[in-house]
């Protein structure tokens, strides 16, 4: 039984007989990567102020490793979890879906 908020989440449950596997696994995948992206924009206005030191020093090419430093971040926290947005958005995705009249089980691409 899914959770929502700490309580069992029928509404959820009963949504998720109405969507195919791959659409939940399709759905899933896409609320991972909206995470990943609101952490990017948070991890790069987190070190905008940083300027380069150590090895890097203070050159054009800092700016484009950090830049790819913190894409990499963000994925690896939204993959490992996050800070809990992607199942909110997993959830209204799927409870969307649910009440849509194209998405009848087992007729999704």
């Amino acid at each position: 039984m899914p959770q929502f908020n700490g309580r069992p989440d029928y509404q959820l449950a009963d949504a998720l007989t109405k969507v195919s596997p791959k659409a939940q696994a399709r759905t899933k995948a896409t609320a991972t990567d909206f995470e990943a992206v609101f952490l990017n924009s948070m991890f790069a206005q987190m070190t905008s102020g940083l300027k380069g030191e150590g090895p890097f020093g203070d050159t054009p090419g800092t700016g484009v490793w950090r830049s790819m430093l913190t894409e990499q971040y963000s994925k690896n926290f939204a993959k490992a979890g996050g800070i809990g947005i992607s199942s909110s958005v997993y959830r209204e995705l799927i409870l969307q879906q649910a009440k849509s009249p194209s998405q009848i089980k087992g007729n999704q691409t």
